[in-house]
């Protein structure tokens, strides 16, 4: 589809307070090139980012909003001040180049390895082992996680503590929004979920002692940005990744986007699909149609979209935008490539986690091509 004019992907979009040029979105994907020590963003991030402004809006890559939340080598942080005048540069550079990027504040849980945290266990809802693979760097690769400690009670408005700061650091380095991750098997994630959440108090059993602490956390971050400046990335219904398990996921995030309208959030990432694009289905599940349905603000897609399945979601009135996460790591002009339906760069797997500037800032644009 060449008229831009008439593709779905190329209509503007009202995100909240955000104002979007398209719908062709860049997923946040972690890379594992932070700085050492101190998970400090650099130069090398800010290129990356710089390069694929073109997107109608950027998530960064998830980021630790404290050590505690750390669980993966050479992931950046957001709760030091080296790291805020870090992603400062980052966002400089993406709106030198006319783009708009929301940060992913993030804390992985159980979803670690106690080397990362003194030798210590890292902490979950649960003393539950996640039996995940954790990416430990260099020539080591990935290793088992390690089992975590329960969280106490009188801990979690600490963990909400380090979403907020985190969210008020992010907007003193510049960025246009945040979002909270809440999916992936990550800790909101754990503490939504059935199997992963063992707890017997106000944060465990039922629906509503569950979604407690992702709902006390987006109304933090909320406080700091306002409402139109926030969403939330979920997962419902995908099975057991990283060992999180959910055995009646519609209660539980129908619960969770009634009380997100409540505050007024301004949209819901939400992965619908990890797979394959050629597999992925052509009309939205049951869950995904309902959570449409009764979210108020913008719902936005998420897996392995190819432009004429996003331009079907899109156009069916499925999702208000698609995310795209490998095509915009390969392609960092994935925009005007969509609209010239030209061809699309491979992702090199090899350099997705860690490494330098190879398979990272050196992808082709078009405009390097046919020179």
């Amino acid at each position: 589809m060449s008229q831009t004019s008439a593709d779905p992907l190329f209509q503007p979009l009202e995100l909240g307070a955000l104002r979007l040029p398209n719908r062709v979105l860049m997923s946040p994907m972690t890379r594992s090139r932070a700085r050492q020590p101190g998970d400090i963003p650099t130069e090398l991030n800010a290129r990356y980012y710089a390069q694929r402004a073109s997107a109608g809006l950027i998530f960064s890559e998830a980021t630790q909003v404290s050590p505690q939340g750390k669980g993966y080598a050479f992931t950046p942080g957001i709760h030091s001040d080296e790291q805020e005048a870090g992603w400062r540069g980052v966002t400089e550079a993406v709106h030198a180049n006319g783009g708009r990027i929301v940060m992913q504040l993030w804390h992985v849980g159980r979803m670690s390895h106690e080397e990362f945290h003194n030798g210590e266990p890292p902490v979950g809802p649960s003393a539950i082992n996640a039996n995940a693979q954790i990416f430990l760097g260099g020539e080591r690769g990935f290793a088992p996680t390690s089992t975590p400690r329960a969280l106490a009670l009188g801990e979690l408005p600490g963990i909400v503590e380090q979403f907020r700061q985190g969210a008020e650091r992010a907007k003193r380095a510049g960025f246009d929004g945040v979002e909270i991750h809440g999916a992936n098997s990550y800790l909101l994630h754990q503490f939504l979920s059935d199997g992963a959440n063992q707890r017997t108090d106000a944060y465990g059993g039922s629906v509503s002692n569950r979604i407690r602490l992702t709902v006390e956390v987006a109304e933090a971050v909320a406080s700091v940005w306002g409402p139109d400046r926030v969403g939330l990335r979920i997962g419902p219904g995908l099975g057991a990744m990283g060992g999180v398990t959910e055995s009646d996921p519609l209660p539980v995030y129908t619960a969770l986007t009634d009380e997100l309208n409540r505050m007024g959030l301004a949209y819901l990432d939400v992965i619908e699909y990890f797979g394959a694009p050629d597999k992925r289905p052509t009309e939205p599940g049951d869950l995904h149609r309902q959570i449409r349905e009764r979210f108020r603000g913008a719902y936005l897609a998420n897996g392995a979209f190819t432009a004429e399945t996003a331009r079907q979601a899109v156009k069916s009135g499925h999702t208000d935008a698609a995310i795209f996460g490998a095509l915009f790591l390969a392609n960092p002009d994935l925009p005007e490539r969509f609209r010239r339906g030209a061809p699309l760069n491979p992702p090199q797997r090899e350099s997705f986690f860690g490494g330098d500037a190879k398979g990272y800032i050196d992808y082709p644009t078009l405009s390097w091509a046919e020179t």
